[in-house]
């Protein structure tokens, strides 16, 4: 069992993390530029060094054990967290160069990953030694992720108490969202009236909730909704409403981009359980703000103001 971090662990490690990432050994030999023998090795060490198993490998295809995985995300965190204390100590001297990490929200809109796609290519032509790794997390994972020192900055909205511990840099956007079902749920049939009868209270039909948005939300005047399960994101919150089975909270951009196909529906036009969510790129005290960070939260506040124009 490792007790102790070595050289040689890290080695090990950047293999493993790159057989993961690209879900097998054959898709791993040129990223690693290794043949398959050595890295099977390397692998088969690493293993012994932390007496688990990682992965099966055989006719059945490569495949990650539920250690593994847990390995693999341990290994991404070490990993950005290094590239990130390597860049950092780099801008100390005023040499701008190497790899920053920029997380989004999962589920925000096309037009806003489009401006982050001219954001990112804005500053990489500013800086032309800078490669930009762009991820996305949960909603309930970003003030992690932006404390933790995973990566620079993070794009997402933010409703809850605003921590001292991050910096918060608005954009100039707010993302509104309301009550929606699908056609088949009782309640849309009053898709066209301006408020629910009196005799339907809102509290009888099962929601589901979003992890990590303020409770706050689910209240509305004297009204509340009766939350029977939680989802981890808008997208699998609104596969979960398709049944026909709970509301739920969603963005209206949601509505507009997926949810017209699918026949998604707004309570009483749309005027229940309003909520509107100011967009901030984010970023934990402890990230020095240097000329890249600071051009690419400018570009990035520019072109989501142009993608709503």
């Amino acid at each position: 069992m490792l007790n102790r971090l070595q050289e040689s662990d890290i080695k090990l490690l950047r293999v493993f993390y790159a057989v993961a990432s690209c879900n097998g050994f054959t898709a791993a030999e040129p990223v690693l530029r290794m043949q398959r023998p050595n890295i099977s090795a390397a692998i088969k060490k690493l293993e012994e060094r932390l007496d688990l198993v990682l992965c099966h490998r055989g006719r059945g295809g490569f495949q990650m054990t539920k250690e593994g995985e847990v390995v693999f995300q341990e290994t991404k965190r070490i990993f950005n967290a290094f590239d990130n204390f390597v860049f950092n100590l780099k801008s100390l001297h005023d040499d701008y160069s190497g790899h920053i990490t920029l997380v989004m929200m999962a589920g925000l809109p096309l037009s806003m990953q489009l401006a982050v796609s001219r954001a990112v290519k804005s500053t990489m032509k500013k800086f032309d030694d800078i490669h930009v790794n762009i991820q996305t997390r949960l909603y309930n994972e970003v003030e992690h992720v932006a404390l933790s020192g995973e990566c620079h900055l993070v794009l997402a909205t933010y409703d809850m108490v605003k921590p001292e511990s991050v910096t918060f840099h608005p954009v100039g956007y707010n993302c509104k969202g309301r009550l929606y079902c699908a056609p088949s749920h009782p309640l849309a049939k009053y898709k066209d009236v301006e408020a629910l009868p009196d005799d339907v209270n809102i509290s009888d039909y099962p929601a589901i909730g979003l992890s990590g948005l303020s409770s706050a939300n689910y209240i509305d005047n004297d009204t509340r909704l009766s939350i029977q399960t939680f989802s981890d994101s808008y997208d699998a919150a609104m596969s979960a409403m398709m049944t026909g089975e709970y509301v739920g909270l969603l963005p209206d951009y949601m509505a507009k981009e997926q949810g017209v196909s699918l026949g998604l529906v707004p309570i009483a036009q749309g005027n229940l359980f309003n909520f509107e969510h100011e967009l901030f790129v984010m970023n934990g005290k402890n990230t020095r703000l240097n000329p890249v960070l600071r051009h690419c939260i400018k570009e990035l506040a520019y072109f989501i103001c142009e993608s709503q124009r």
